[in-house]
């Protein structure tokens, strides 16, 4: 039987404390989710208020919101009645609306869901109650592509008339969903959304072309395969594309345009400019939340700290710390920005071919922090520059050596790539081995697959998709 002994044994390890975890959570977070939290932090946290505007003399420091609030300490032991500083916080602050006068929420547009489109039209037919009752069972069925994709079996089951519906009664009540706007509403299939647009087409020979293509060769339309239709239906390959052409303008899901989720636009985070030369960069005052302490509770507090309140005392500290977080956030995002623009500047200038290749590990030693602070800060946020709004994670960049022993960065590379796809004969699209050999006789050694690669970034389809066909 082994003996017992105790042993000594002196180890490092590195733990993060539960307020630098936070520190990195709000660091990594997106202009969205910071917002987010910001916003869900004023609703229960009484230390913190919203800073309209500079009406009130918010502690900002240029574009920067000042975390440095008086410690308790330093408070005056005199301080002037509780409802004196009650009264000369409200008096400044609350406004009342004028009579007559209409508030935001009502002057915003209201939006028509797809199911509430059709509702509406329905609702001004001449239809009996079994009718419309019927017709809009179907209309609440279709889903948000615009498409019915429950059987009309099922939907007579849930309909409890006395007597039931018959098939020939669902079948009409189908039909008078699919004669509403928008077109190809209430289809069950691609082909039957297409079939139901085709009085877009004005031509009755190529609406009898179109019709023949979506009911016989909807695969081959999918496939832009324009040569086997035109085959197939006996007419000259241009014919067959300008019919294709009509058929891509049709609205696959028609129920997207009332498709009531707004659209997530993307808000930069840090704006550059050129000014006198030299490119400058600046926070995003949309980004940057007006918020700062509640000096008015912060002092009530400090008059009643001895009374035990434990709960408000976490509040203050909690407070405290989000404003010195959102400090160091923007700050530390103004500094990676900076020193970004400062190596890609030729960028800005020329466009993608003067990418420079660019790691984290550059930019850290600059800025003074860690590689994996660089990755959290460039994650999910944005740079707007003159030509476009770009994620800070798209200047990075692994080196590629050139024959002459010059580095190139693979933006630049799929710039070039874009130029040369670009430049093709439309009959005659460049395969992605012949793109390869082009960049090698500049004297670009890549592989074909990465060529592969670079292209589906650009969202380029292959080259059989590109062929167009005279």
């Amino acid at each position: 039987m082994g003996a017992l002994e105790l042993r000594h044994e002196h180890r490092q390890s590195q733990t993060l404390s539960p307020r630098l975890q936070h520190a990195v959570r709000l660091l990594q977070m997106s202009s969205l989710d910071f917002s987010t939290m910001v916003t869900d932090m004023l609703g229960r946290n009484p230390f913190l208020e919203v800073t309209e505007g500079s009406e009130d003399g918010a502690p900002m420091d240029g574009d920067m919101p000042m975390a440095e609030t008086p410690a308790m300490a330093d408070m005056p032991d005199t301080m002037p009645d509780d409802r004196e500083i009650w009264r000369a916080e409200s008096g400044g602050s609350l406004r009342r609306a004028e009579d007559g006068e209409m508030s935001a929420l009502e002057m915003t547009a209201a939006q028509t869901c797809l199911r509430e489109h059709l509702r509406g039209q329905l609702n001004v037919l001449r239809l009996s109650n079994r009718d419309l009752l019927l017709a809009s069972i179907v209309a609440e069925s279709v889903d948000d592509d615009g498409y019915l994709r429950i059987s009309l079996e099922e939907l007579a089951a849930v309909s409890q008339l006395n007597p039931p519906p018959e098939p020939g009664e669902m079948q009409i009540a189908l039909k008078r969903v699919q004669a509403l706007d928008p077109l190809g509403v209430g289809a069950r299939s691609v082909g039957e959304c297409l079939l139901l647009q085709l009085s877009k087409i004005e031509c009755a020979r190529s609406r009898v072309l179109a019709e023949r293509i979506i009911t016989q060769h909807l695969n081959l339309l999918a496939s832009r395969d324009v040569p086997a239709l035109a085959q197939l239906l006996d007419i000259t390959v241009a014919e067959a594309e300008a019919v294709c052409l009509k058929l891509r303008r049709f609205d696959p899901r028609p129920g997207w345009r009332y498709e009531t989720t707004q659209a997530p636009y993307i808000v930069p985070d840090v704006l550059t400019t050129k000014v006198r030369g030299q490119w400058r960069v600046q926070l995003n005052p949309a980004v940057i939340p007006k918020v700062r302490m509640n000096q008015v509770y912060a002092e009530l507090f400090q008059r009643h700290r001895n009374q035990g309140h434990s709960e408000l005392a976490n509040h203050l500290q909690e407070a405290r710390w989000t404003m010195r977080n959102i400090e160091q956030r923007f700050s530390t995002i103004l500094d990676v920005a900076d020193a970004i623009v400062r190596r890609q500047r030729h960028f800005l200038e020329f466009g993608a071919m003067a990418m420079k290749p660019l790691g984290l590990k550059e930019i850290a030693d600059e800025v003074g922090i860690h590689e994996s602070t660089v990755s959290r800060v460039t994650n999910n946020k944005y740079l707007a520059t003159p030509t476009g709004v770009y994620e800070l994670k798209y200047f990075f960049s692994r080196a590629i050596v050139s024959s002459n022993g010059s580095a190139c960065s693979g933006t630049a590379i799929r710039g070039l790539i874009k130029d040369i796809i670009e430049a093709e004969k439309p009959d005659s699209p460049l395969s992605d081995a012949e793109i390869t050999r082009q960049l090698s006789r500049q004297g670009l050694v890549v592989a074909r697959r990465t060529v592969t690669k670079y292209r589906q970034m650009l969202r380029i389809e292959a080259v059989d998709r590109r062929r167009q066909h005279s």
